[in-house]
């Protein structure tokens, strides 16, 4: 019943500040551009960042129909607890009259989690420029309801429909994987100028290191101090296209870039283990790169920490037993699985189909898995985090600098008391 009502009242309270935010737009009335997609948009974001910098606006934080529209009023949840809601309803107004940005450029995270989240926000920001970087199944339980109604005929269509209302509102530029057809379909109800990136005409090599990546093009070669997958090539395609649209200089070093938390950090650990942190989010599509990446990945001793993908709605038992078949191909000594949904799904089928001598334990509970590893590791080992259940909670307590805490996903309270409630 709860989130029944709060489904239904989402948008309507959405809209409150959704207003007042479009009057602040209006009177800052910068040029917009959206980076949108299923995954990969954090990161793309980060790298238009390293090169706009003070030229631009970044919606850090910020990319559903609340984050966007706070985002643009400078307001801000510190806390992600119920009692600041009064305070923000009652500022929202009072935040229109606040000084305008001073940035011409607005770069924009957007999402659609659920239907009509798309229309909504790309009704708001009506985007010059529209980098849409990937389309699969994400938040797909809301999506559910439209296959069932047959105004879809897959989950996967009503995604990318819902994504294609940015292509619909872009009004210059809309830049998309040409090599997928989920897009591919959505482009004919775009007015903008289409520049469609298919990799084959685009990328020639990548290989990854302990000491970051490097993509090779078909002209030139770019590098990274990070540990990034193989796919980030599209996104170093579009902020390429994106400079040569706005004419300015690319830095095709990337040396302001910085990657956010979560998303493949790497760290220093206790008794000698390195530690790749990827466990901000997952879905089928986030886990075969990350785990594509992993495979890839110099190191002697691998082990792996997969959690559940969340809010796959009627899809939840087919593509966890998919993640099945891609974890029996990995080059790994241990996986550990964490969560209900990959000990009833994903390990079953796991033991079914591997071929291999890989050491597998489960656990529902994170602290089990904190315990598990303190226990067994004999040193030296690789350990890759992906998936949900507080894995940054376990990756918080195997940390060799306690420093690199602040480099963690998640440090707001409300996450801090959730941890504590599970042992971490």
């Amino acid at each position: 019943m709860l989130a029944r009502l709060k489904s239904y009242f989402y948008f309507p309270i959405a809209s409150y500040f959704c207003f007042f935010a479009l009057m602040r737009l209006r009177k800052w009335n910068p040029r917009i551009i959206v980076v949108t997609g299923s995954n990969g948009k954090t990161t793309l974001l980060h790298m238009l960042e390293s090169q706009l910098r003070e030229k631009a606006k970044f919606s850090h934080h910020a990319n559903s129909s609340f984050g966007i529209p706070f985002d643009i009023l400078d307001l801000h949840r510190v806390t992600l607890q119920k009692f600041e809601w009064l305070s923000l309803i009652l500022k929202a107004p009072l935040q229109v009259l606040r000084p305008l940005p001073k940035e011409k450029i607005y770069v924009v995270e957007a999402d659609a989690d659920r239907p009509q989240e798309g229309k909504f926000l790309a009704e708001l920001l009506k985007p010059e420029i529209v980098l849409w970087v990937s389309s699969s199944r994400t938040h797909s339980m809301n999506f559910d309801s439209l296959v069932s109604a047959g105004k879809f005929k897959t989950v996967e269509e009503a995604i990318a429909y819902e994504y294609g209302w940015f292509a619909v509102y872009c009004n210059s530029l809309l830049v998309i994987d040409g090599d997928c057809a989920l897009m591919t379909k959505q482009i004919s109800r775009s007015k903008a100028k289409v520049l469609s990136l298919k990799k084959a005409q685009l990328f020639k090599s990548y290989s990854i290191n302990k000491h970051g990546t490097q993509y090779n093009f078909k002209n030139k070669q770019y590098a990274f101090n990070y540990l990034l997958p193989e796919e980030v090539f599209l996104s170093i395609a579009m902020c390429e296209e994106t400079m040569d649209y706005l004419k300015l200089p690319m830095d095709r070093t990337f040396k302001k870039f910085q990657l956010p938390p979560g998303r493949g950090s790497l760290f220093e650990g206790v008794n000698g283990l390195t530690i790749i942190d990827s466990c901000y989010n997952a879905n089928l599509s986030s886990m075969s790169v990350i785990l594509n990446m992993f495979q890839t990945f110099p190191a002697s001793k691998k082990w792996a920490v997969i959690g559940d993908m969340l809010e796959l709605g009627e899809e939840e038992k087919e593509e966890h037993k998919k993640l099945a078949g891609m974890l029996v191909t990995l080059d790994a000594e241990h996986i550990i699985f964490l969560g209900p949904r990959v000990m009833k799904y994903t390990l079953p089928e796991f033991k079914k189909q591997s071929q291999k001598n890989i050491a597998v334990d489960a656990f529902e509970n994170p602290k089990e898995v904190l315990d598990f590893i303190l226990q067994h590791v004999q040193g030296g080992e690789t350990i890759l985090f992906k998936g949900a259940r507080f894995m940054e909670g376990i990756i918080e307590h195997l940390l060799k600098n306690k420093s690199d805490v602040a480099l963690l996903a998640r440090r707001e309270k409300i996450w801090e008391i959730r941890r504590k409630q599970w042992g971490l």
